[in-house]
């Protein structure tokens, strides 16, 4: 899987129109001499096919080259930003599991009542929202006009030590953190809350409820462990949908993130760094569907048997 990522990656990022060494055959000031040595530096003058084996020899080596931008290594580019990233996504990823499991439960349970009606506008609407636009809104809103919170960066002008300096990270987060967990759980909601309402009319549930099992024991016994896979399954299958967002916000907030990386990365064509992220990427939604299959099985041990 991996390999047919790197070769579409490598395929659709040198099938662009333009690229780095373009920019200085442009540059009046640049001799074609110069533009040659940059071009053997680089390794771009070679053919396609000797430019994918070298570097596909290179990145099995964790080596993914040199930044045309930054002239770092490329592995020591992402690695500065990368952290922050998985930080945002993990927590993402928990907050979004907890709360669209207790809201499309409750959601079932009350079905046409009320509150059923209320987290089924709030999922509509968290469903139709684009993560940018409410980013920007909240900007303006939380920011600009109240000034209750940081407009971007990731930490305060003046420095912090100890306890407050992580107080003051967290404190910047806190409205990227809002707006990837809104954009995301109405989705899950949603599935949950039609998954429950199958569980609700199932013939082992009407089967409990006979038997005047408490409301816990029916929810922990019955409802819960039948929502876990499927669940699991959705989350994991939701990693490339966030790490993709992450460019987006990353940027608007001004966040020295992967993400935000990847979209200087593209405006400045610069290809290793674009490459290595990509794969880095589909590394990790690869370890998030793997972890999600781990947990299934933990879960249910007879999947093994089918």
């Amino acid at each position: 899987m991996l390999f047919i990522i790197s070769l579409l990656s490598f395929v659709a990022i040198h099938s662009a129109p333009n690229s780095f060494v373009l920019g200085g055959e442009l540059n009046p000031s640049m001799t074609p001499e110069a533009i040659e040595k940059l071009q053997a530096i680089y390794g771009v003058n070679k053919p396609l096919l000797s430019q994918y084996i070298d570097w596909i020899q290179n990145i099995l080596t964790l080596n993914f080259g040199v930044s045309f931008v930054s002239g770092k290594e490329v592995s020591e580019v992402i690695a500065q930003r990368v952290g922050l990233t998985l930080f945002l996504n993990i927590t993402t990823l928990f907050v979004v599991f907890s709360l669209s499991l207790y809201l499309g439960i409750e959601s079932a349970l009350a079905f046409q009542k009320k509150k059923d009606y209320f987290i089924q506008q709030l999922s509509l609407f968290s469903f139709s929202m684009p993560s940018f636009y409410l980013a920007l809104l909240m900007l303006l809103l939380f920011s600009v006009n109240l000034q209750w919170l940081p407009l971007a960066g990731l930490h305060s002008l003046e420095e912090k030590e100890g306890i407050s300096y992580y107080l003051d990270m967290l404190w910047h987060l806190l409205l990227p953190l809002g707006v990837m967990i809104f954009v995301s759980v109405g989705t899950m909601i949603i599935y949950i809350r039609s998954l429950t309402l199958e569980i609700l009319k199932s013939d082992y549930y009407f089967f409990a409820l006979s038997r005047d099992l408490p409301k816990k024991k029916l929810l922990y016994d019955f409802i819960v462990p039948n929502l876990l896979p499927p669940l699991i399954t959705m989350l994991g299958l939701s990693v490339p949908s966030l790490i993709g967002g992450s460019v987006i916000l990353e940027s608007i907030f001004g966040l020295d993130g992967m993400g935000q990386l990847f979209y200087m990365s593209a405006v400045s064509r610069d290809y290793p760094v674009i490459m290595g992220i990509l794969m880095i990427s589909a590394f990790l939604t690869l370890v998030g569907n793997i972890v999600a299959d781990l947990i299934l099985l933990k879960i249910n041990p007879h999947m093994l048997k089918r």
